[in-house]
């Protein structure tokens, strides 16, 4: 073999599954179409946000770099929704792109282990039951659960490349095409050419391929823009994504512009709405409900009077400034018209336009929750491939696929997260058990148990897992350990001096990390020798403790159900007393659990009682 694992992409879900691979002592090849776009941050230069800065933390709390990069590149930070309980709050912070995208790729050409190399996949080396490799790659269909296995990958200059194990993380590069109006051109981003053959490779040996649309704004350059119009939103003091690291260090904080859009802008939008091939039937794929365009917007919420534009900087070494708030598929004489509507943009200067690009994405129902197919052993799918939206989703799947790949390659059981553990468990058990057919994008309402998933607590709950998988080193396991110990002085303190009381009674919305310092209750006891992170996280599991020992017992409750295990290769339509809607969604998902069974769409409480008792049965 050439190479132990070899990724493809390399976007965020690229990054995280390269480095993963090589830090755990394999060899890996990252192939990309452009070393200078590693780790572009293609629409919204921001990491973080509600629920998605909860990915952030949890992918570091693995041993993942996102956060690192986030910390070493921010331009602004704030935690969303102060407004509301912890449960749903979550860090968010603007990045100067350039600098994310310049770090990003120092890390990984600086990672051991790891080679970089520039060329485009076109197709796969699979080896199935003893015949060589590339056999197959003329076959029609590779069955489910058909043995075969990936041998390697073949390049658009020919190249064939050999490895144990391969990670697709595509983007929405896989048969890309760009729409900006009447104008269509096939390209992943604005300007860069698609990832050609791949998606068509795919479809020829069996996949469930389809396709899927997503968007950005326009990007205005910073001069042309009347900045005295709008709402200025600075942002707070800012603080580490990862628990490794104890400051921001030398970051300056730049703010961000709020205005609206208004009657005159939805008549100019609605008058070329026809020009839209998001309307005029050019663009097959389903677009993100929750993130839609501003044509879309208009259309749907018509007695809507104006729709937030957030202006956002793009970096330090740009002028550019982000449209947030206003992606668009519309020809570029309409989208100027309707930009200049806008209050402060009259003038505006648009230095890249708005567009649509759809995609290829494989079917998340074809892999297991480990991110391998389940058709073809050692391909792991990860990112915007398998249909999710988003830099945070697609680097924790490419944590997870990379681990994965290695665990495989090591004969250990795959590290799967379960819902009440991370809101990563809850996003790839999501995709794999429900699949989607639209871009998936991750919620706080998603996660069952998200009071126990707060961000605070993502190393208290994933760092001994990072470290079990081995992407924890000594020094940053002995950090934690020391933490962990300083934690549980503060409760036993907190407990002692019967001082729950006043945990169960102070304001969350009102405090902060300087305030919890300058309590009374805090300056004059032991308590104001432990940092404010720890008493700030202490106070709130005191406050929520009843809450959280019942999603704690609902937690148990559902991890007795994923305890009883089903044979993936069940033959479920030979089953007698299963409802046609259940064999067909079992046949389809091939649970691992009957917890997994249970969450699927169809599946009654009688299917699944018939379920238990056909595990025991089998124990």
């Amino acid at each position: 073999m050439d190479f132990d694992c070899i990724i493809i992409g390399g976007g965020h879900a690229g990054i995280e599954a390269s480095l993963a691979a090589a830090r755990l002592g394999f060899s890996a090849l990252l192939i990309t179409q452009n070393p200078d776009k590693i780790g572009a941050l293609s629409c919204n230069p921001a990491i973080g946000g509600l629920s998605k800065g909860n990915l952030v933390r949890e992918v570091d709390a693995l041993g993942g770099e996102m956060a690192n990069l986030i910390d070493a590149t921010m331009i602004q930070y704030r935690v969303l929704n102060r407004s509301r309980g912890p449960a749903v709050q979550a860090p968010r912070a603007q990045a100067d792109k350039h600098a994310y995208q310049t770090a990003a790729r120092s890390v990984l050409e600086n990672q051991k282990n790891l080679t970089i190399f520039m060329d485009t996949v076109t197709d796969f080396i699979i080896d199935s039951g003893g015949i060589s490799s590339g056999a197959l790659n003329n076959a029609e269909k590779i069955p489910a659960s058909s043995g075969a296995k990936i041998a390697g990958v073949i390049t658009g200059r020919d190249h064939h490349i050999t490895a144990r194990t391969v990670i697709l993380a595509a983007g929405t590069f896989m048969e890309g095409k760009i729409f900006i109006g009447e104008y269509d051109v096939p390209q992943g981003r604005l300007g860069e050419e698609a990832a050609a053959g791949l998606g068509t490779s795919l479809r020829r040996l069996g996949f469930p391929v389809g396709r899927l649309k997503t968007g950005t704004p326009a990007r205005l350059a910073e001069s042309s823009i009347d900045f005295s119009k709008m709402e200025k939103q600075y942002g707070e003091e800012m603080r580490p994504f990862s628990f490794n690291n104890g400051a921001v260090i030398n970051r300056p904080s730049l703010p961000c512009w709020v205005t609206y859009t208004n009657e005159k802008t939805h008549e100019i939008i609605r008058a070329g709405i026809h020009r839209s091939p998001l309307f005029g039937g050019k663009i097959s794929g389903a677009g993100a409900r929750y993130c839609p365009s501003i044509e879309d917007k208009v259309v749907r919420f018509s007695q809507r009077e104006r729709h937030h534009i957030f202006i956002e900087p793009e970096g330090l070494s740009t002028n550019e400034m982000y449209m947030n708030g206003a992606s668009s598929s519309l020809p570029e004489d309409v989208q100027r018209d309707f930009i200049h509507s806008i209050k402060g943009l009259e003038d505006a200067r648009i230095v890249r336009p708005a567009y649509a690009v759809e995609y290829d994405y494989l079917n998340p129902l074809d892999l297991y929750p480990s991110l391998e197919s389940k058709r073809l052993s050692g391909f792991f799918v990860a990112g915007q491939t398998n249909g999710s939206s988003g830099y945070e989703e697609a680097a924790a799947q490419g944590l997870i696929a990379g681990i994965n790949a290695c665990l495989k390659m090591q004969n250990r059981p795959p590290l799967i997260l379960t819902r009440a553990e991370a809101y990563i468990g809850v996003l790839v058990d999501d995709l794999t058990t429900l699949g989607t057919k639209e871009p998936y994008r991750m919620f706080t309402s998603r996660a069952e148990h998200r009071l126990m998933l707060r961000h605070d607590t993502a190393d208290t709950r994933l760092t001994p897992k990072g470290r079990e998988a081995g992407l924890i080193g000594d020094i940053r396991w002995e950090r934690f350990l020391e933490k962990t110990k300083k934690f549980e002085e503060v409760m036993e303190l907190l407990a002692r001096r019967k001082e729950t009381s006043y945990a169960a009674n102070v304001n969350i919305k009102a405090f902060n990390s300087s305030s919890i310092l300058n309590d009374t209750l805090i300056r004059d006891t032991a308590l104001s020798a432990y940092p404010s992170e720890l008493l700030e996280r202490a106070l709130l599991d005191i406050k929520y403790a009843g809450y959280i020992e019942k999603e704690i017992r609902f937690a148990a409750k559902a991890a007795k159900m994923d305890a009883i295990k089903l044979d993936p290769n069940l033959d479920y339509a030979s089953i007698t007393g299963l409802s046609s809607e259940a064999k067909e969604k079992l046949i389809s998902v091939k649970p691992l659990n009957v917890g997994q069974a249970a969450r699927i769409p169809g599946v009654r409480q009688g299917d699944v009682a018939l379920l238990i008792i056909l595990a025991n049965k089998r124990r």
